[in-house]
This record gives structure tokens, C-alpha cells and sequence, in this order.
């Protein structure tokens, strides 16, 4: 068994739903992480998945409920969990690794980590990104949850999805403040901002955030608009 297989058992074993392996190159490149030499003793990029209760997400109407933000944290702390076993299950073959938190915030408006999950997610074929900006993995859609591992164990990169979005516009036409702007990519967008309004989905966020039981920038109503994993 190679390494990337013994590591996607042990994550599996573990709880973990999906892993896939992103090569780092292309970031580095771009420098698009804080600090910019974040990656410098790295190769490989893990992302960890886990899915979101159905029954949760189809609740979310015009707005996200308090059991879906009470689930959100629940999941971001299994995510955690998971990062922190598989780096400590690559210390211990004397490699190198370093867990990236889930919905890790480092600043900025809106805030940033300290690389996206999303794009290493993207690049690990775990799914294509959506016209919202989310991942949507073929069998789950986007219901799903992210944390990512950086790790210098030489691992066997997956082949990107192209975007099955399609005329698709369900998100576009579910999100509460016409973020997003229903434009299609083959493979990723140049900025966040080709996709997504970005100042207005934060802004909706917050406002989310000051009701009581949601005290977290989160929506999820493009998230159960998908058809994807309906």
C-alpha cells in the first residue's frame, strides 16, 4: 500500500468522510498565503472532508437556523480533530506536517486563512467550484465542511474536476442578496469577485451573525439550493 493510501485509510478509520491530495506548486507560485513563505518546507496539500447532516441543511430557508451554526462549529472542531491526528500520524514517519484550522481568520474584511481550503480542495478533485464559491463534490454537492494539512510526505496528487455547474443558476437565484452572479468557469475563477459579490455575501453574513443562535459569519441558503446532493 502506498503512502497516500495508508493516509486516506487512517483519515478514513478516523471519521474523515473524503481526503484528497493537492500538489503545492501552483500556490507557491502564486504566493497567495499568509505568511507568503508558509509553504516553503511543504509539497503536498491534504484536504480532510466531512459531510453536513442533510435533514440540518434542508431546514435553512431565507437564512441560516441555530442548529445549522451549532453544527457548523461541531464539524469545524471534527475537522480539527482529524488535522491534528493526521499530523501527529506523519510526525510519527518522520515527515513534516502542519494542520491549517477550519475557518481559520486571520484579518481582513472579509477575513482570510492562511490558504484557501476551498482551492486545495479543488486541486485534491474533491469537487469543482461552484458558481457560489463553494465546492461541489459530485455526490454531496457542497454540503460539506473543510480543513486542510500541509505536509512534505511525498504524496500522489488527484486530477482536478471541471465545473459541472452548467446553465445551473439555482444558488444565484436562492441567495438572499443577489451575491452571486451566475457567471460559469471550466476550471476556477481569476478572483473571488468574477464569481461573488463578496462585500455583499460578507455583509449578509454579520448581519446573520447578531442574531441570536447564529453568532457566526455564516448562510448556507445557496449551500441548500444546490441541487447537487439533494
Amino acid at each position: 500500500m502506498s503512502d497516500t493510501d495508508e493516509l486516506k485509510k487512517f483519515l478514513s478509520d478516523e471519521g474523515a468522510d473524503l481526503s484528497g491530495v493537492a500538489p503545492l506548486d501552483p500556490f507557491r507560485r502564486k504566493r497567495e498565503t499568509i505568511p507568503p513563505n508558509l509553504l516553503d518546507p511543504y509539497i503536498s496539500a491534504v484536504s480532510i472532508v466531512v459531510y453536513l447532516d442533510d435533514a440540518i441543511v434542508d431546514a435553512i430557508d431565507e437564512g441560516p437556523t441555530p442548529e445549522y451554526a451549532a453544527h457548523y462549529w461541531e464539524k469545524n472542531a471534527e475537522l480539527n480533530r482529524l488535522a491534528n491526528a493526521l499530523v501527529e500520524w506523519i510526525e510519527a514517519r518522520g515527515h513534516k506536517a502542519r494542520a491549517i484550522p477550519a475557518s481559520e481568520k486571520l484579518g481582513g474584511e472579509p477575513p482570510v486563512g492562511s490558504i484557501s481550503h476551498k482551492a486545495v480542495a479543488r486541486m485534491a478533485g474533491i469537487g469543482w467550484q461552484g458558481k457560489s464559491l463553494l465546492i461541489v463534490n459530485p455526490d454531496r454537492g457542497p454540503r460539506i465542511r473543510l480543513v486542510t494539512v500541509l505536509t512534505d510526505m511525498p504524496l500522489e496528487p488527484e486530477i482536478e474536476v471541471l465545473q459541472g455547474c452548467g446553465e445551473c443558476t439555482a444558488c444565484a437565484e436562492a441567495c438572499p442578496v443577489g451575491a452571486i452572479r451566475g457567471v460559469s468557469t471550466e476550471t476556477h475563477y481569476a478572483s473571488r469577485d468574477e464569481a461573488v459579490d463578496i462585500g455583499t455575501c460578507y455583509a449578509r453574513t454579520v448581519k446573520w451573525q447578531e442574531t441570536p443562535g447564529i453568532e457566526a459569519t455564516i448562510c448556507g441558503v445557496c449551500m441548500r439550493a444546490c441541487p447537487f446532493g439533494q
